[in-house]
C-alpha cells in the first residue's frame, strides 16, 4: 500500500482537516490545526506531503521519526501541528488496513468508558450558572469554567475576589458530587496565581489549568507550591521534552492537544512520561471530530488517563459544530457524563466528506481576539 495524494481542508468555524488517500483505496483523516494560524499549517502539511507520497502508510513511526527531526528547523507550534494531523490519518489508515480500533493498536483498551467535561465560560456570574445548569441537564458530571477575563499585570483585591466568587458559585451550583476546572488560560502573573490558588482550595477544583504561561516553566515550581490545588498544564506544549519541565515542578494533569503535540504517536510517550511523577493525562481538544476522535483512543488505551475535554455546543463554534461533519453522531453520544469505547476500525469515526468538501469552499479566517489593558498595552487572551 502506498500514499497517494494528501488533502487540506479549511472548514467552520476555526478547523483544518487533512485526508490521505491510498493507492488500496483506505484513505485516513486526520486534523492539523493552530487555532488562529490554520494556513501556515495547511501550506506546512503539503510540505510534510512531498515527503510522504508515494510511501508506506504502516511505517507510522518511521514516518514520525522523519517528519518530526528530519529538518535541520524542527518543533514549535506549526510544524507540531502538520506532522499531528498527519499522525492521526496515518494510525487511521492503520486501524481501517487492519480492521481495528486504534486503541487495539495501542496495546488494546484498558477501560470501558471515558469521562468527558464541557465547558460552561465564567465570564459573567448569569452566564456561568446558566451554563452549568445546561451541562447538568444534559448529563455532565464535570464543567470547566474560566477563572477570569482579562487581568491586569497585577490584580487588584477586587479582581482576585470576583474570581474567588465565580469558583464558589460554580461549586455551589454542582454541589460536592461533582467536578469543576478553573482555567486561567495563562492570563494571571505568576503572583496572582499563587495568590488566587489558595483561596479557590476550599472548593476542591479538578485542577487549576494554566495558571502561568507555557514559557514559563520556572515559575510553576512556585505557583504548584503555594496550594493543594493540582495544577494543569500543557495545551501550549509540543512534545515530550517541553513536558518534563513541569512535570519537574510537580504539575498534577497533563494536557497535550493531539492537534498540536505530535498526533497520537508523541502524546502516548507524553502520557508514558508523566506517570513517572504520578501525573494524569486529560488531553485539550476545544476542536473538531477527528481531533476528539483521536483523543478517546489514547483514552481508552492509557492507564493514567483522567478526564476528556470535547467542544459540542462550545462558543467557538458559531456557524458549524462538531457533529456537522460527522456521518454517525452516534459515536459522540455521551451517557452520564462519559462516552463508550468506539469500536470501529482506525479513529472510529466517519467523516461526512461531501459536508467537508462543500465547507471548504467557503473556508475561513478564524483569528483569536486582541485584549489591551486600560493603558492600551497588550494583555493575554
Amino acid at each position: 500500500m502506498k500514499i497517494t495524494r494528501i488533502e487540506t481542508f479549511l472548514v467552520p468555524p476555526r478547523w483544518l482537516f487533512c485526508r490521505v488517500e491510498t493507492d488500496e483505496g483506505v484513505v485516513g483523516w486526520g486534523e492539523p490545526i493552530v487555532e488562529g494560524r490554520a494556513e501556515p499549517v495547511r501550506a506546512a502539511v503539503h510540505v510534510l506531503a512531498e515527503y510522504l507520497i508515494g510511501r508506506d502508510p504502516l511505517r507510522i513511526e518511521d514516518h514520525w521519526q522523519v517528519m518530526a527531526n528530519g529538518g535541520f528547523y524542527r518543533g514549535g507550534p506549526v510544524l507540531s501541528s502538520a506532522l499531528a494531523g498527519i499522525d492521526q490519518a496515518l494510525w487511521d489508515i492503520a486501524g481501517k488496513a487492519y480492521g481495528a480500533p486504534v486503541h487495539a493498536l495501542l496495546g488494546g483498551p484498558v477501560r470501558d468508558r471515558v469521562r468527558v467535561y464541557s465547558w460552561v465560560g465564567g465570564d459573567e456570574p448569569a452566564e456561568l450558572a446558566e451554563g452549568i445548569g445546561a451541562r447538568l441537564e444534559a448529563g455532565f458530571t464535570a464543567v470547566k469554567m474560566n477563572a477570569s477575563g482579562r487581568m491586569p499585570a497585577l490584580a487588584t483585591p477586587a479582581g482576585i475576589a470576583s474570581v474567588v466568587k465565580r469558583v464558589a458559585l460554580a461549586r455551589e451550583i454542582l454541589g460536592p458530587a461533582r467536578d469543576l476546572a478553573v482555567d486561567f488560560h495563562g492570563r494571571v502573573s505568576a503572583a496572582d496565581a499563587r495568590r488566587i490558588l489558595p483561596l479557590i482550595a476550599e472548593f476542591q477544583p479538578m485542577f487549576a489549568e494554566e495558571p502561568v504561561l507555557p514559557d514559563r516553566p520556572h515559575l510553576l515550581p512556585g505557583v504548584v507550591a503555594a496550594s493543594s490545588v493540582p495544577v494543569a498544564t500543557g495545551e501550549r506544549l509540543y512534545s515530550r521534552w517541553d513536558f518534563r519541565a513541569a512535570l519537574e515542578a510537580g504539575v498534577s494533569v497533563v494536557q497535550p492537544d493531539l492537534s498540536h503535540a505530535g498526533g497520537i504517536s508523541e502524546t502516548r510517550r507524553i502520557a508514558a512520561l508523566a506517570e513517572v511523577w504520578d501525573a494524569k493525562l486529560a488531553p485539550h481538544c476545544p476542536l473538531g471530530p477527528l481531533a476528539l476522535a483521536a483523543s478517546l483512543q489514547v483514552a481508552f488505551a492509557t492507564p493514567n488517563f483522567l478526564i476528556q475535554e470535547q467542544s459540542i455546543g462550545l462558543h467557538y463554534n458559531d456557524g458549524a459544530d462538531l457533529l456537522d461533519y460527522v456521518a454517525d453522531p452516534a459515536v459522540f453520544r455521551f451517557t452520564d457524563g462519559y462516552v463508550s469505547r468506539p469500536e470501529a476500525p482506525g479513529l472510529g469515526v466517519e467523516i461526512d466528506e461531501a459536508a467537508v468538501r462543500r465547507a471548504d469552499q467557503a473556508g475561513h479566517a478564524w483569528r483569536n481576539p486582541v485584549w489591551r489593558h486600560d493603558d492600551g498595552g497588550v494583555a493575554e487572551w
